[in-house]
C-alpha cells in the first residue's frame, strides 16, 4: 500500500468512527458508511465492502447484499456528474422518455440497449441512467444531477445541460444550492458530512405551494383530529 492509500485509509477510519458513533448500534451505520467509501472511489468497490464489514463487525456478504439492493450505490465508477432522467409515469408522458433517448444518443449509446444501465462517457465526466420517481412530479419532466433537481426540462435544455457538464462550464440546479457538487462530494454529504449548502435555495418552489396558497385564499383548514371518544378535540 502506497502513502496515498495509507493516508486515505487513515482518513476513512476516522470518518467511519465518527459515523458509527452517531448510532446506538454499529450496524445501523451501514448506509452512510457505504456513501463514505463511495465518496473515495466513486463507487462501492470490493475493498469498500471489506472496509465496511470490518468497521461494523459483519460479513462482506451482508454488506454486499445491502449495497446491491439500493441503486444509489454503484458497483462500477460513476460519472463525475451522474445524470438521472426520471422515466416514471408522469415524467415519461411529459417527455422524460424522449429526453433520455436523446441524451443517450448524444453520449453515444443505444437508448434501447443494455449498455445504458452503467453508461459513463469515456472521459469519466458524465454518467447517464434512468431513475424512478424523484418526488417532484409538479416539475415534470425532471432530471437530477448528483441528486440535485433540474426541473421542467426539455430535450433541448437537457442536451445543453450535458454539454455544459462535459465542457466544464458552471451549472446551477433549479432549486437548492447554487453550486453543483461532484458525485464523490455528494456521496460524502450523504455520509453525513455537510458542505454548508443544506439551507441554500428554496426547498419548495411555486408549483409545490399552489395547494397551500389556494387553501389560504379560501380559508380552508384541515379537519380537527378526533379525540379518544370519537369527537373532535
Amino acid at each position: 500500500m502506497g502513502q496515498r492509500d495509507s493516508e486515505a485509509l487513515t482518513r476513512l477510519r476516522a470518518d467511519a468512527a465518527d459515523i458509527i458513533g452517531r448510532y446506538p448500534r454499529a450496524r445501523s451505520a451501514l448506509l452512510p458508511l457505504l456513501h463514505l467509501v463511495q465518496s473515495e472511489e466513486g463507487y462501492v468497490s470490493a475493498a469498500g465492502i471489506k472496509f465496511c464489514a470490518e468497521a461494523l463487525g459483519c460479513t462482506e456478504t451482508e454488506v454486499a447484499g445491502v449495497a446491491s439492493f439500493y441503486t444509489m450505490y454503484k458497483d462500477s465508477p460513476a460519472g463525475e456528474y451522474q445524470v438521472g432522467v426520471c422515466t416514471n409515469t408522469l415524467c415519461a408522458i411529459m417527455g422524460g422518455d424522449q429526453i433520455y433517448a436523446e441524451l443517450a444518443s448524444r453520449l453515444g449509446v443505444d437508448p434501447h440497449g443494455d449498455e445504458h444501465h452503467a453508461f459513463v462517457t469515456p472521459d469519466g465526466k458524465v454518467g447517464l441512467e434512468r431513475v424512478e420517481c424523484n418526488a417532484a412530479c409538479d416539475y415534470a419532466p425532471v432530471v437530477m444531477v448528483n441528486w440535485e433537481f433540474f426541473d421542467n426540462m426539455t430535450p433541448e435544455s437537457a442536451r445543453q445541460l450535458v454539454d455544459d457538464l462535459r465542457a466544464g462550464r458552471e451549472v446551477r440546479p433549479t432549486r437548492g444550492p447554487a453550486r453543483l457538487c461532484t458525485w464523490k462530494q455528494a456521496s460524502r454529504i450523504l455520509a453525513g458530512f455537510g458542505d454548508g449548502q443544506a439551507a441554500d435555495g428554496p426547498s419548495a418552489g411555486p408549483a409545490s405551494l399552489v395547494g397551500l396558497e389556494l387553501a389560504k385564499a379560501n380559508g380552508w383548514t384541515a379537519p380537527a383530529p378526533a379525540g379518544p371518544d370519537g369527537g373532535t378535540t
